[in-house]
Parts: structure tokens; sequence; C-alpha cells
């Protein structure tokens, strides 16, 4: 346990790329320590990986030998390490802003009763924030977030936000959850590896979100079903069939392979390549109709069949 301990005091500990953070006001102060302690930990470099690791190994060997006199003098410190795990990897479903008395008996919950305080701490609450919607990143939540102090656990939550979301809202559509998710993962990938700055880091998820939020709304705009607009999507991921064609025939195509692909699917149809042969003219033959740009045709008859198969568990039911 003093093992894991002294890798924890090191982290926290100045160095060559750090200020240090020093969390020791932590049993007379503990809401006021918390979310800078987490942030400290996430400007670190795999600061994130290491800390939860550490920490669950801390627990898992505070709970062999909580009963001696001498690990029972580190039981608020492990406490406290627990409570700033949980506010990294923990959000609950508390919707407004705790007050100060609130934040007290939270942390004075974590410190008394429990060593491991999974569940306990919102991330949003301690920071100020009211918890969004998560169907709702407002332009007043997002401009909130970025004027937070810390920086590093700002990112965090638009990571976690911006995931849930994608997750929500695309997971029947491929063509927008490739894009976002790829996206996503391509400016953590440079913010990870220090390519970009916290500050710019931070700038660019906020001018995702709203791009996701616009997308969205133009989505409900378009007057289609979700099946439709998801087969929209992938006939429009072709520049020149959107260039050559225009929404409303692009429209009127997503209408009719959406009826056609629906009253031709079976429930085995995944796995029975003759349906699939079928299904796969099908698609063609409509596309030939409507003048779609030939020489796109091929990939655009594949990806509407794949996503047919992400939307046919739902047809079968």
């Amino acid at each position: 346990m003093l093992e894991k301990l002294d890798i924890i005091h090191g982290m926290f500990a100045p160095g060559p790329n750090s200020k240090g953070f020093d969390y020791s006001g932590f049993e007379d102060q503990p809401h006021k320590l918390l979310v800078p302690a987490a942030n400290h930990v996430l400007g670190l470099e795999d600061g994130k990986k290491r800390f939860l690791d550490t920490v669950l190994a801390l627990n898992k060997a505070y709970s062999l030998c909580s009963t001696l006199d001498q690990a029972r003098t580190y039981h608020k410190e492990v406490a406290f390490l627990s409570a700033v795990k949980a506010a990294i990897t923990k959000h609950t479903s508390v919707d407004r802003k705790l007050t100060e008395e609130e934040k007290n008996s939270v942390l004075k919950q974590i410190l008394d009763n429990a060593v491991v305080a999974e569940g306990v701490t919102d991330v949003f609450a301690l920071c100020g924030l009211d918890k969004p919607n998560i169907g709702l990143l407002s332009d007043e939540f997002l401009d909130d977030v970025r004027r937070m102090p810390y920086k590093n656990l700002a990112v965090e939550l638009l990571e976690k936000l911006l995931k849930d979301n994608i997750k929500a809202r695309t997971s029947n559509n491929v063509v927008q959850e490739k894009k976002y998710a790829d996206r996503l993962q391509e400016t953590l990938r440079r913010y990870n590896n220090r390519g970009i700055e916290t500050a710019q880091v931070i700038e660019e998820l906020i001018a995702m979100a709203k791009q996701f939020q616009a997308e969205m709304e133009r989505n409900a705009a378009l007057g289609l079903n979700p099946d439709e607009v998801a087969f929209y999507d992938a006939l429009a991921n072709n520049e020149s069939a959107v260039r050559e064609l225009g929404d409303e025939v692009l429209k009127k195509i997503a209408v009719e392979i959406t009826e056609r692909l629906r009253a031709s699917t079976t429930v085995d149809w995944q796995v029975r390549e003759s349906v699939r042969a079928k299904l796969r003219i099908l698609v063609r033959r409509t596309l030939q109709r409507y003048k779609y740009p030939p020489d796109e045709a091929p990939e655009a008859v594949e990806l509407i069949l794949k996503q047919a198969e992400v939307l046919s568990n739902a047809w079968s039911l």
C-alpha cells in the first residue's frame, strides 16, 4: 500500500514538466482540492491511466491491511484519492449545481465512511456547472466550459459529452457516427501527443459540438424520418452526387430505398448471400433510375447495404 501511495506522491510532486500540486490540506478543504487535483492528474503525460491504475491497486492493498493501526493512519488520504479517481471517471445524474453545504456533505461522506468513492462525486456540480441535457449542448454551457480554470478537466468533460452525444444520436447512422467519431479521435490524438495546446483543443471540441448540434438540427429540417436520414447521408457521402442531383432528388431516393429495403429484408438476410445479391441489384437499379453518378455508385451501394444491416434488426422486430 505504501509503495502505491509513494507512486501517487511522485505524480503530484514538482518535476521537469510539471509544477506539481499540493493536496496536503485534503482533510480540511477536500472540496476545494478535489477538482484541481483531478485537473493536475489529467495534465500529466499518460496521467489519467497511471493514476487510475495506481489508485485501484492502492485500494486493493488497503483492503488487505486496513485493520492495522499503521494503515488506518492513511484512511482519509486513501479516501480522498479515491474521490479524485471518481471525479475523473464518474458522472452521476445530478442536474443542478450543488451548494457549498451539499459539497461538504458529499465529501464528508467520502472521507468518513467510504474508501472507494465510485459514483459519489458529480464532476459537473463540483466544477460549478449544470450538467447538460445530453441532446442539447447549449452555447451557454459550452461557454461555461471554455471559461473553466481547470483546462485539462474541461477537455475531459468535452470528450465524454461528445462521445455520449455521438453514441446516443448517431448509433443507427453509419456515416455520421464514423464522421464524428473519427474527427474526435484525431483531435484527441493530436492533443495527447502534445501536438496542440489545451486551450486549442477546447476550442476545437467546442466547435465540433456546435457543428454536431447544427447537423442534428439539419436532420430535423430535412423532413425525413431517422431511417431515411441515414440513407440520405449514405447517398450524400459522395460530393458529386450532391452537386449533380441536389437535396430534393437525394431525399426521394432515400425515401424509396428505405421503403423497398425494409419490405425486402428478412431476418436472416445478412447471412444469406443470395438475398444480399438481390438487395444489391435492387439498390443499384434504383440509383441508375435516378441517374446517380455511375463512377460513385458501387461505393454508394455498399454503404447503403452496410447502413441497412445496422437498421435491419429494428425492422425485423
